[in-house]
């Protein structure tokens, strides 16, 4: 009896729980699928400022909350996306954006990996063609003598 008592009450638990999650989902109502997909696309590549790498659409904090009625309100005003990204960075700073903009302070940020990668094709580069200049090259009368001794030396034997 005890048993099914425990059952029944993480059962009705569970129940509770999943309610209160499907209650916290958000629902937009568009009247234009082109509109919701870009709220859908904007509130995917804005970061939430207080979780660590997790876009606004995917967060339960409140700030995302906000963030995320803010970025409706201006797509219903008939807002741009680059107008509504402007907005959100001037109140949140470069950080909710996933993806920087090429300026002069993220130059570095954008420039370093392709500048590793041309460093490296230029050192495999000069690595080979050292490599073939190196086994190129004719070997000494000394060098020569020796490998006749060796040559010589297989057959008599």
């Amino acid at each position: 009896m005890a048993l099914m008592r425990t059952l029944i009450t993480t059962l009705a638990l569970l129940l509770v729980v999943g309610l209160a999650q499907a209650a916290a989902i958000e629902v937009r109502e568009f009247d234009d699928p082109v509109l919701e997909q870009r709220y859908r696309s904007l509130t995917a590549s804005l970061r939430c400022p207080t979780c660590e790498n997790q876009a606004i659409n995917d967060s339960d904090a409140p700030v995302s909350g906000d963030m995320r009625d803010r970025v409706y309100l201006l797509l219903q005003e008939g807002v741009s996306d680059i107008e509504i990204r402007d907005h959100m960075v001037q109140r949140f700073g470069d950080y909710v954006l996933y993806n920087p903009r090429l300026e002069g302070r993220t130059f570095l940020l954008w420039g370093l990996p392709a500048g590793l990668v041309m460093l490296s094709a230029i050192l495999v580069a000069l690595i080979v063609r050292s490599r073939r200049n190196a086994s190129a090259t004719a070997l000494s009368a000394e060098e020569r003598a020796r490998l006749h001794a060796l040559i010589n030396r297989e057959r008599t034997e």
